[in-house]
């Protein structure tokens, strides 16, 4: 049996995060490395997908519910609403969490990799 994920910890209040919003099926936190003035995380409530390859073949429903709900996000917390959205997928395209998860960047973006 695999430890559980941090995101997981969080969303089981294990470890402390402020929970910036949720729905029935994802969260978000704030990134804590932030790689932009804007920087969440949106994180599937399940940890049966560890990314997002794996999430598209296997609940493509939940795969929408993440960008809807990032879309949801930058709307809020950006002035124009206008966001990018990273999903990491592999240790070489800098995955370190491997618990499928949504990077939403917003506000004097640069060419810096996003990691996670």
């Amino acid at each position: 049996m695999t430890e559980p994920s941090i995101f997981t910890r969080i969303l089981n209040g294990e470890i402390p995060a402020e929970i910036i919003g949720e729905t029935d099926r994802v969260f978000a936190v704030r990134d804590i490395a932030p790689q932009a003035p804007v920087h969440l995380l949106v994180i599937p409530k399940t940890a049966e997908y560890r990314d997002v390859t794996e999430l598209a073949s296997g609940d493509p429903e939940l795969l929408a519910d993440i960008v809807s709900f990032a879309r949801e996000l930058a709307a809020q917390h950006t002035d124009d609403g206008d966001f990018r959205l990273v999903f990491n997928t592999g240790a070489n395209a800098g995955q370190t969490v491997f618990h499928v998860h949504a990077h939403v960047l917003a506000g004097g973006l640069t060419e810096k990799s996003v990691g996670a």
